[in-house]
């Protein structure tokens, strides 16, 4: 017999927590859950192992490289990469059974094989949120997008924030007016701008064989800056005759038109030329969010308008917009800035009933009464000193203990104890009620 000990590990990249950071994580999970719904959005819940015919639909690139493929038996299967890959698959294969336009919401794990880095992980919650249109989806969903990111992150705690928006269609339509013919990879540097900076940006597009006088008129170009009209008024001023640019230009003053209307203050919407998401399949409104207090951070929810979300499952037209948080990276960028109350709880537990003397059949009968009025409550059943249970609850930092005796038992009253103020009274069953609801 082998008795040798393995050592206990986890693989790099992969996020494991104690439970009290688990307890302000599913909060986090929760909240965004809560806003999504609020807003009208479905849950569904697709596989995290797919065909990889499916997931390699498009074919090639980063994500070939970065994925987790395997076979089992006669079966090539990966781990799905991301969540809008599987919703689009999702609404091809029941596209009969939808009702559109479709709004859902995913909350779910999705694996990619990147670099071990820290803040970086290869296992990691996305929540995403689409509406998808059949053949058509109107404009005025792209601005709802940014009343639901400045709910949510309001509704998470957050005041100073910025949801940054612009629209491909507008670049794409200024690059064609500059002669400019790869368009895509003009995109994908300016994505990383403010990552790798003006002088190593202007160098790659170099690269591309551009010009100095066309990388000057990009460069002044995606740096117009004021406030949401003075931009739109210049964009309208430059007087740019492409119907891409037009499109965008129209379709961008009339989000923020409409975003006014859904409630978002001025402070909290921005438009920056200079936001393009480097994925190839937005085709219009695209959006970053920032919370200003934590710029170390980058964004923190990202999306935005795509034409066609099922071209390769389906010959239907699946127009959409949406948006996905990383919340495992969130979370975790949160943390190491200190944004979670170090005196949070340690538990979930708001009652820890602990019976003495025996008085076992009262203390669980007590405890199932609490718990059936939505309290959530423990009953410590274990042969231990009194400072050893009290330690118990002091560790986990469970709010009020019941103390279930003789004279309780038979006086059909309880003796509770206020684990923060120290406070100890014996009360009959509704007032330790209401006692532990406030």
């Amino acid at each position: 017999m082998n008795n040798e000990i393995v050592k206990p590990s986890i693989l790099p990249g992969f996020m494991e927590l104690l439970p009290a950071d688990q307890i302000q994580f599913n909060k986090l999970s929760d909240t965004i859950r809560e806003t999504y719904e609020s807003f009208g959005f479905m849950p569904i819940d697709t596989p995290v192992i797919e065909k990889s015919e499916i997931l390699l639909a498009k074919g090639g690139g980063e994500t070939e490289k970065q994925i987790y493929r395997f076979l089992k038996g006669s079966n090539d299967l990966s781990l799905r990469f991301d969540l809008t890959v599987p919703l689009a698959r999702y609404v091809a294969q029941n596209f009969s059974d939808l009702t559109f336009p479709f709004k859902r919401y995913q909350i779910g794990k999705v694996y990619r094989g990147e670099r071990n880095q820290k803040g970086r992980f290869r296992e990691f919650y996305q929540c995403d949120i689409d509406i998808v249109g059949h053949n058509s989806l109107n404009i005025i969903n792209d601005a709802q997008i940014p009343s639901i990111i400045y709910t949510m992150f309001s509704n998470l705690g957050f005041k100073d924030f910025t949801i940054k928006i612009n629209n491909r269609k507008l670049l794409h339509g200024f690059f064609e007016a500059l002669g400019i013919v790869a368009k895509a990879d003009v995109l994908r540097i300016i994505d990383k701008l403010d990552k790798i900076g003006v002088l190593a940006a202007s160098q790659e597009l170099f690269s591309l064989g551009l010009t100095q006088e066309v990388v000057d008129k990009v460069l002044e170009f995606i740096n117009i800056s004021g406030k949401n009209d003075d931009i739109l008024s210049l964009l309208n001023d430059l007087h740019i005759i492409n119907e891409n640019f037009q499109d965008g230009a129209r379709e961008l003053s009339t989000v923020i038109k409409y975003v006014k209307l859904f409630g978002v203050p001025d402070d909290n919407i921005k438009i920056d030329l200079k936001i393009s998401r480097g994925l190839d399949y937005y085709t219009g409104t695209v959006y970053e969010t920032f919370l200003n207090e934590y710029p170390s951070i980058g964004s923190v929810c990202s999306g935005g308008r795509y034409d066609n979300l099922a071209e390769y499952y389906t010959k239907q037209k699946l127009p959409g917009v949406g948006i996905s948080i990383g919340l495992t990276r969130l979370f975790y960028q949160l943390n190491e800035v200190g944004f979670f109350k170090q005196d949070a709880a340690t538990c979930i537990t708001k009652v820890l009933v602990i019976p003495l003397d025996n008085n076992i059949d009262y203390a669980i009968s007590f405890s199932k009464d609490l718990r059936d009025k939505g309290i959530v409550t423990e009953i410590y059943l274990e042969d231990a000193k009194m400072a050893k249970k009290l330690g118990y609850a002091n560790k986990l930092k469970i709010p009020f203990t019941i103390l279930i005796g003789d004279d309780e038992s038979q006086n059909k009253t309880v003796t509770i104890k206020n684990m923060i103020t120290g406070v100890q009274t014996t009360v009959d069953y509704d007032a330790a009620y209401e006692i532990v609801k406030a």
